[in-house]
């Protein structure tokens, strides 16, 4: 059945070197800016399987960029326009073009990453939301960024139904561009527990009840001041379409 929720219009603005980026939003009332994780986009995430609508139903305005290298965002293949960090600027980049000062902030995997990021460096929003995301994939980014890289270098030789085979058919469902999307991880950067400890802001560390992929987010939880660890059902990859996932964020930007 067709369902015109997922066919919200694309906005555009550009990131703080002039790539052109894109955004969709929907809903009205406090901003929550949703960021959707890697090979992923802003569609998949958050709108497919309900969520965005159901945080705009309790009075929300969601806003959920597509990172630069996927979704409708540019996908330039040149290596300068993957500095360091350069998703967290992007994110940066958004708040200032819609100027928000008043709001919330999530994502989910790497998306989750890049908030924190954001929040290292000075982002403010009211409460955050790291999902899909553990202490590993925080403070030692290498590791989770080995294992897609050799995905991304050995397209077409893994086992069916393996970890790395079911992460090569979601590329290809995507529609990604494995060139573009090897250079995101050269972007990666470590957040040290020190950092996390400085971040004062409420934050959700939700994940799947399977999902280890990225360490252990009871141990995110229990790093950040004022971290809440709370779980959804499933693994990494399941876990981003359980119905659960939207109603945790919603009842915590609502609280």
């Amino acid at each position: 059945m067709h369902n015109p929720s997922t066919d919200l219009p694309v906005h555009h603005f550009c990131g703080r070197d002039g790539v052109q980026l894109a955004y969709r939003e929907i809903g009205e009332g406090r901003p929550v800016v949703l960021i959707h994780g890697y090979f992923s986009t802003a569609t998949v995430n958050w709108v497919r399987y309900g969520h965005a609508a159901k945080i705009a139903a309790r009075g929300f305005r969601v806003v959920m960029p597509d990172l630069r290298a996927h979704g409708d965002s540019a996908k330039p293949h040149d290596q300068a326009a993957y500095p360091p960090d350069v998703l967290a600027d992007d994110g940066f980049a958004l708040l200032e073009h819609l100027a928000l000062t008043e709001y919330d902030l999530g994502g989910y995997s790497l998306g989750g990453r890049t908030v924190v990021r954001m929040l290292a460096r000075g982002a403010t929003p009211r409460r955050a939301i790291v999902a899909g995301m553990g202490l590993q994939g925080i403070v030692d980014t290498g590791g989770r960024g080995a294992h897609f890289r050799r995905i991304l270098t050995n397209l077409g030789t893994f086992e069916r139904n393996s970890v790395e085979w079911m992460a090569e058919a979601f590329l290809k469902t995507v529609g990604g561009d494995p060139v573009t999307l090897l250079k995101v991880l050269d972007t990666f950067v470590d957040t040290p527990r020190e950092a996390l400890a400085q971040i004062t802001t409420p934050t959700l560390v939700l994940t799947g009840a399977d999902d280890q992929d990225n360490g252990s987010a009871e141990a995110l939880a229990a790093a950040l001041p004022d971290g809440r660890y709370q779980m959804v059902p499933g693994n990494h990859m399941s876990a981003v379409t359980q119905p659960t996932l939207g109603t945790a964020i919603a009842d915590f930007v609502a609280g």
